[in-house]
C-alpha cells in the first residue's frame, strides 16, 4: 500500500482575511495549535542531499507521531508519507537513532487547520517568515476546486516542500539549520 501525499502550497497569505474566507465558505475549524518536531538524517546526509528523504518525530500537543517522508519529485503528489502514533517521545528517538539516523534539527512552527469539501487547509506560520497555506486532499482536481473557492491563484501554487519553500522562496539555510524554532535559529 503507498501512501501518496496529494498538496500544494500558496505563499504569503493575509491571514486574517484568508480566515474570514474559510469562515464564510463554512469550513470547519482546528484552533490555532504549535508543532515541535525532530528532523532525523542519515549519517553521511545523503538522505538530506540527494534522497530527499527524512524521518520526523512530532509532538503536538499532547499527540506524538513519526513520519517517514520521501520527496520523490516536485509534483503534487510526489511525496511518499507514512506516519503512525507513538505515545512516548524518548522512546520513539531512541528507536529511530537505534535504526542508525541522526537527529539533525529541532524545528517548530505554528498550524491553524481547517477542513472545507474534504480538503485539509493548513496555515502555516514558521519563525521569520510570511503565514503561507497548504491545501491537501484527495485529488489534484479537487485541490484546484477548493482553492478556487478561496479566492488561490492556482497558477502561483507551489508543489516543493517544505524545505525547499523555505530556501528557496524565503532564503533561509533551512536545510543547513540544527535550530529553526521561534526561539532559537541557527
Amino acid at each position: 500500500m503507498e501512501n501518496r501525499e496529494i498538496e500544494v502550497r500558496f505563499l504569503n497569505i493575509n491571514k486574517a482575511e484568508f480566515i474570514t474566507t474559510l469562515r464564510t465558505l463554512g469550513a470547519t475549524e482546528t484552533p490555532e495549535y504549535r508543532l515541535e518536531e525532530t528532523i532525523f538524517y542519515d549519517p553521511e546526509l545523503k538522505w538530506r542531499d540527494v534522497d530527499k528523504r527524512f524521518v520526523r518525530i512530532r509532538k503536538t500537543g499532547d499527540a506524538i507521531a513519526i513520519t517517514y517522508n520521501h520527496k520523490q519529485h516536485a509534483g503534487i503528489d510526489g511525496t511518499e508519507e507514512i506516519e503512525f502514533a507513538v505515545n512516548d517521545m524518548t522512546r520513539a528517538r531512541l528507536f529511530v537513532e537505534r535504526l542508525g539516523l541522526v537527529a539533525y534539527r529541532e524545528q517548530a512552527k505554528k498550524r491553524h487547520t481547517w477542513k472545507l469539501d474534504g480538503v485539509t487547509i493548513d496555515i502555516d506560520e514558521w519563525p521569520t517568515v510570511p503565514p503561507y497555506v497548504e491545501l491537501e486532499g484527495s485529488s489534484e482536481a479537487h485541490l484546484k476546486e477548493v482553492a478556487a473557492k478561496l479566492n488561490l491563484d492556482w497558477s502561483k501554487k507551489i508543489t516543493e516542500d517544505a524545505l525547499v519553500v523555505l530556501e528557496k522562496y524565503y532564503n533561509i539555510p533551512f536545510g543547513k539549520l540544527r535550530h529553526f524554532t521561534f526561539e532559537h535559529i541557527a
